[in-house]
């Protein structure tokens, strides 16, 4: 079955079948009447008609694929981001393939050439530092492209609302009764950990407290980086904080391991906080308490923007609203071990 076939069937010229079936939207722009587009997709259908993605490519010169970078594809926050971006992808009739870039500058850029080497469409950079030349260095060649997972200022992104979600754990942590906190700052060019960070503090201080430099530790973002943090805050302190607040999930059960290792109960010597909310946050000996990150979501509208900004629309940056969900490891006085609680 050939353009021609469906053409011939219908009684109408071969182009506008050709614009109907290779159109993005419902009705080709100038192409057909909503009607006829009906008419032509549901023939379409019964025959059994399908385009050659190759001549596809041959006439637009679009590849229908979408490049995905991210630091590491074995984390799963950023892996449950690129189960919505495949998702999203699939359903505009896209498809995706992922490289990991280790957060690494040069590794970045070589991974975005290896892509662009390949045609694709469009970019999503799920890794993107603060600083970074490669965003000024895609624009200036127009390609089209949006960063997930991390904002740079001036381009378009979809992220949690991270800044949010720090104002949530400063005010949860308050109201606990806490008053000396210590902060698992995670990696300083990552957008992430800095509008996690600020958002405790803004708040923070707004309530009356006060966060000293020495409280705030850089680390990575995976266990060890945290244990490490813990294992310093433990060192350095001459009385340790009661409670932490580590931008990432892992650092935070890092740092629980640091804290058990130094003799701290978790959730009664010490309350520790985390963010994204993991698969593996309530099922821990001693639950995190974290904060929840719609991630599949943020991988589902970076889809959605890119796909605007490939058809030469804007593409405005989305921040996702995150919840605070309670748990043992910084229950307050009064709450029953367990019991989980959702804040908006």
């Amino acid at each position: 079955m050939t353009l021609k076939d469906l053409a011939a069937e219908l009684g109408i010229h071969v182009s506008t079948v050709s614009r109907v079936l290779h159109s993005e939207s419902d009705v080709a722009r100038g192409a057909a009447s909503k009607e006829t587009a009906r008419r032509v997709r549901q023939l379409a259908q019964e025959r059994g008609y399908s385009p050659d993605p190759q001549a596809a490519s041959l006439r637009t010169r679009r590849t229908r694929a979408i490049g995905v970078i991210v630091p590491r594809l074995s984390d799963i926050v950023l892996a449950t981001m690129y189960e919505g971006v495949e998702e999203a992808a699939a359903e505009s009739n896209h498809s995706t393939f992922v490289m990991n870039s280790h957060d690494d500058l040069d590794e970045q850029r070589r991974k975005a050439e290896i892509m662009l080497a390949r045609r694709v469409d469009g970019l999503i950079l799920g890794d993107v530092h603060a600083g970074s030349s490669l965003v000024d260095d895609l624009t200036a060649r127009h390609v089209p492209f949006v960063l997930m997972n991390r904002r740079y200022p001036g381009f378009p992104s979809s992220t949690c609302d991270d800044t949010a979600g720090g104002r949530l754990v400063a005010d949860h942590l308050w109201s606990a009764g806490h008053r000396s906190v210590a902060i698992i700052a995670g990696e300083s060019y990552a957008s992430t950990g800095v509008d996690r960070t600020q958002g405790f503090i803004e708040k923070w201080h707004e309530l009356g407290g006060d966060v000293p430099p020495a409280s705030i530790l850089q680390s990575r973002f995976d266990t060890e980086g945290g244990r490490q943090a813990g294992e310093e805050l433990m060192r350095t302190s001459t009385r340790p904080p009661s409670a932490v607040f580590a931008v990432n999930d892992f650092a935070a059960i890092g740092a629980m391991g640091a804290f058990r290792s130094a003799g701290l109960v978790v959730g009664q010597d010490i309350a520790v906080v985390g963010f994204n909310d993991t698969s593996l946050a309530a099922q821990l000996p001693i639950p995190l308490t974290s904060v929840r990150s719609p991630m599949v979501e943020i991988g589902r509208c970076a889809v959605d923007m890119l796909r605007k900004v490939m058809n030469g629309e804007r593409a405005d940056s989305v921040r996702h609203h995150p919840e605070l969900f309670v748990r043992e490891s910084s229950a307050a006085a009064g709450v029953a071990a367990n019991k989980e609680v959702s804040f908006q």
